[in-house]
């Protein structure tokens, strides 16, 4: 079952790509540094974007959706200067298609996937091996972001397949564009339960954690930045610099983010 939850996201990607076709590179488009970013960090880099803002008096522009679409928007002509995924896979996939800059790349956050109900549910489920989650669903949906290219339904399903709970539930898996609309899925409702990051579960009070899922269960959860290839702003730079300085840090970590220092390992 795929669910189709665009919004805001796929509007502004949308505006951003017709402005980027019609007119040329970044450089020419935007005074302010525009950063594609996955649709998890919503909530810590409009708060170091804030800070930055307030201590530079220069403001940023953000694109917040899943990695795949922003990657895939950015190779179309889209003029991001900065990008940062939720996954290595699709920084791995700019890389190849030469569409960032590699010596700006590192490693800046990890984060968990957890498995939520809405606020008032009763469900309780022990996240380990052969866990019932089927059962726990009975004729509800789980919401999960697009499992074969957003890097949150990816690692739930990796997660799924190797606690050998995937195929009792791939039926029953409500597919959305993107993690945050996943989440909107059960804060409205309209799912039992999801699949998010542990940071997406923390950012909207009408859900809650009922389960985490182990991290030996899935492929590391690391979100890897860089400028990309076309880049010729001066504060994309600066602004990188400063979401991988300390200053950034409790914003990051304030949502549950994991900062990861040099060779990206945790700090």
């Amino acid at each position: 079952m795929n669910v189709t939850r665009r919004g805001s996201f796929g509007l502004l990607i949308g505006a951003v790509l017709g402005l980027g076709m019609a007119v040329g590179p970044a450089s020419a488009q935007f005074k302010e540094p525009l950063v594609f970013a996955a649709a998890s960090m919503k909530n810590a880099l409009d708060e170091v974007a804030a800070q930055w803002q307030r201590e530079t008096r220069k403001k940023v522009v953000i694109s917040y959706a899943a990695s795949n679409t922003l990657i895939k928007q950015i190779e179309q002509g889209a003029p991001a200067d900065i990008f940062i995924s939720a996954d290595l896979d699709w920084m791995d996939y700019g890389q190849q298609k030469n569409l960032i800059n590699v010596e700006t790349r590192s490693n800046l956050l990890s984060n968990r996937i957890v498995l939520v109900a809405p606020k008032e549910s009763t469900l309780t489920l022990n996240v380990a091996p052969r866990f019932d989650l089927a059962g726990a669903l009975k004729d509800g949906r789980l919401a999960m972001a697009n499992v074969d290219a957003v890097p949150a339904g990816k690692y739930g399903k990796a997660a799924l397949e190797k606690l050998s709970v995937w195929d009792s539930v791939k039926d029953k898996v409500a597919q959305a564009d993107n993690v945050r609309a996943a989440l909107l899925l059960v804060a409205r409702g309209e799912a039992p339960l999801g699949i998010v990051y542990q940071t997406d579960a923390a950012a909207d009070p009408t859900v809650k954690i009922i389960g985490t899922f182990p991290e030996d269960s899935h492929p590391s959860i690391t979100y890897p930045v860089a400028l990309t290839k076309t880049s010729a702003n001066p504060d994309a730079q600066a602004f990188l610099t400063y979401i991988r300085s300390p200053a950034a840090r409790p914003a990051f970590e304030r949502q549950g983010f994991t900062v990861l220092g040099p060779g990206g390992q945790r700090s």
